[in-house]
């Protein structure tokens, strides 16, 4: 009994609710089986003005005023135009480097660093020279282009024979170096008796004249570079 009496009260509600509706005015012609439809096929609304969807609808149904009003399409995202970079022509800037500082320099071996009569043996004297000032001039040079190292005899003897061991003097010292680690290549020259430093009076005895003559036994070392 309960349960006629609850099923007649909904029939009656909608009932109600039916008669309530309002016919839209959107024409037949735009209306299709999405929604619910009157007798001449227009579109009913409820008592809130919306309309009776049907199983049919889907959004691309939707009509204008019946489902509220729709929203327009959403364009599509574009990517920010960029303006291209302006390029600035710029001048071309000179760079002068930086100017070098020639590292040249000029040694003999003389005094007591000289050579003895007819001998290319350097004396410790002329060692310590290389070892104490030579050196030293040298690892101040940024570059070295070259190292001439050129060995000098007295007058007394044949010409050849002091050819000869000019040569032999300048390459002990040539030896020398490259052992104290000077690694720049080093060009021997033999001077031989041609350029003398000092004259001696030849009515002297032979002793007093080899002393004399001492200055002429001796070697030149002549650098040529830039500094650091």
């Amino acid at each position: 009994m309960l349960n006629k009496l609850a099923i007649g009260v909904v029939i009656g509600s909608l009932a109600s609710g039916i008669s309530a509706q309002t016919v839209t005015d959107i024409p037949a012609a735009k209306l299709n089986s999405a929604y619910a439809q009157d007798a001449r096929g227009t579109i009913v609304r409820n008592p809130y003005g919306l309309c009776w969807r049907t199983g049919y609808w889907t959004s691309a149904d939707a009509v204008a005023g019946c489902d509220g009003e729709l929203a327009p399409p959403i364009p599509k995202a574009t990517a920010p135009e960029f303006a291209a970079p302006t390029t600035v022509a710029t001048a071309p800037v000179s760079v002068t480097p930086p100017a070098t500082t020639a590292c040249d320099f000029s040694a003999i071996l003389e005094n007591d660093q000289t050579f003895p009569f007819a001998k290319a043996q350097l004396s410790g004297a002329a060692k310590n020279r290389i070892d104490q000032d030579l050196r030293n001039k040298l690892a101040g040079c940024g570059t070295i282009r070259s190292v001439i190292v050129t060995g000098h005899t007295d007058r007394l003897g044949a010409t050849g024979t002091n050819q000869q061991l000019s040569e032999q003097r300048a390459a002990a010292v040539a030896a020398y170096l490259k052992s104290a680690g000077v690694a720049a290549p080093v060009t021997i020259v033999g001077a031989g008796e041609t350029e003398p430093v000092k004259s001696c009076d030849t009515k002297i005895s032979r002793k007093k004249l080899i002393d004399c003559l001492a200055p002429n036994r001796r070697v030149v070392i002549d650098v040529k570079g830039s500094s650091k």
